[in-house]
């Protein structure tokens, strides 16, 4: 495509005539795997992971996702014209925090800044388009892929992978890269109305409220949006992930909404909350009925609460998923209450074929326990297995009051 094309395309190289992608098991499975990284990239930002974490953790997994060995956030300074790398993976010592490169039309992340048009060029020292900077000829690369990150109402940046390989980025690989850089987009604004919000709070609590009530219909769309994708996809692994997905961002839209409705606009009921999620999974799990008994009145804070009702969103769809396999269906009863005056129980039973042999709570392997151990550690809780005959349980005991003051 040229450079000066309409409408946002991506600005790619040409290929040779005839060049198909490879739709072999391997790029099958490195698609699901993308999937899963941009979920995992999902959950942090929204569970407001801190910023430069985010930024360093995006790098790391956006150069998995694309077999790279170098990803970089590169964020625009305006005052110098430059681009600046503010995280990073694969570099040599000194230029993560420190390099940079000009933010001209004559370098990859500078053209797809100016442009706003993601940029793949698999063949670096061959273009003419733009020059390579001196960083990637240092460090050997010979192909980079560039989209622009936006920020809040002006571009943040670039988000740029680069590899020494000779293998080629094609556009399934784009579409990864711009999906992970729409969510650290969302993060990044996130972040700047976080600090703005911050100063004001005593005196603007409606402007919190409503941007929890823009939150819950951004989220809502993005469920949509995975949910047609996942009915369009037309192939059965991938749309199980990405209903899977679309559940989770359902289940944190469902807190943003009670936030709203609510008089607290950072404490909600977890009981409630929880009710709701189960609701919204007993319309979407066709096969499984789902049962709720949750006590009311107890407090968590919005971030504690989240976390809690991703816990029992995750082993809910596990129960789904796993119980039942092979059978119509079956049923599926959560409880939430209260143990002594310090603690409560989350547990989730179905009446099923049970865990299979070798199950490790502390070695999970699919991406939804390794999300529900991950959260139940965070929240300073613990989780069994309780076998049953029939069916699994599970049980999670939570602290009301974290020691590290979460609430």
């Amino acid at each position: 495509m040229c450079p000066d094309n309409e409408g946002g395309a991506p600005v790619v190289e040409a290929s040779p005539a005839g060049d198909a992608p490879d739709l072999t098991l391997r790029a099958l499975h490195q698609r699901i795997r993308q999937q899963e990284i941009l979920a995992e990239l999902g959950v942090t930002a929204l569970q407001g992971a801190d910023f430069d974490k985010l930024l360093a953790e995006t790098a790391r997994l956006t150069a998995e996702a694309l077999r790279a060995e170098f990803c970089k956030v590169l964020e625009y300074i305006p005052s110098e014209n430059r681009l600046l790398v503010r995280a990073g993976v694969g570099w040599d010592e000194g230029i993560v925090g420190k390099a940079s490169i000009g933010a001209d039309l004559a370098s990859p992340a500078g053209f797809a800044l100016r442009t706003g048009k993601p940029v793949i060029s698999n063949h670096l020292e061959n273009e003419e388009r733009f020059r390579t900077p001196e960083m990637l000829a240092q460090h050997g690369i010979h192909r980079a892929m560039n989209v622009i990150l936006q920020g809040d109402g002006r571009p943040f940046g670039v988000l740029e992978v680069d590899s020494r390989s000779e293998d080629e980025f094609v556009e399934q690989d784009l579409a990864f890269l711009q999906g992970a850089a729409n969510i650290l987009g969302m993060a990044i604004e996130r972040e700047h109305h976080a600090r703005n919000l911050e100063a004001a709070l005593e005196r603007h609590q409606v402007l919190l409220k409503e941007m929890g009530h823009r939150v819950k219909n951004s989220l809502m769309i993005v469920t949509s949006m995975l949910q047609l994708q996942a009915r369009d996809i037309g192939d059965p692994t991938l749309t199980l992930h990405l209903e899977e997905a679309a559940q989770r961002v359902s289940a944190v839209a469902r807190a943003h909404d009670q936030l709203f409705q609510g008089a607290n606009i950072d404490r909600m009921d977890l009981g409630k909350y929880v009710e709701g999620v189960c609701k919204d999974l007993d319309a979407s799990v066709a096969h499984c009925i789902i049962h709720t008994e949750a006590q009311h009145g107890m407090e968590f804070s919005a971030d504690r609460a989240i976390s809690a009702a991703l816990v029992v969103n995750e082993l809910i769809a596990n129960a789904a998923k796993h119980a039942y396999r092979g059978k119509q269906g079956g049923r599926v009863q959560v409880r939430i209450a209260g143990v002594g005056e310090d603690k409560l129980s989350i547990s989730v039973r179905d009446e099923g074929t049970g865990v299979p042999q070798g199950f490790d709570l502390a070695q999970p392997k699919g991406l939804g326990m390794r999300i529900v151990t991950s959260f139940v550690t965070q929240l300073n809780g613990t989780i069994e297995i309780r076998h049953h005959n029939p069916g699994t349980e599970f049980v999670v005991i939570l602290p009301r009051e974290s020691p590290r003051k979460f609430c």
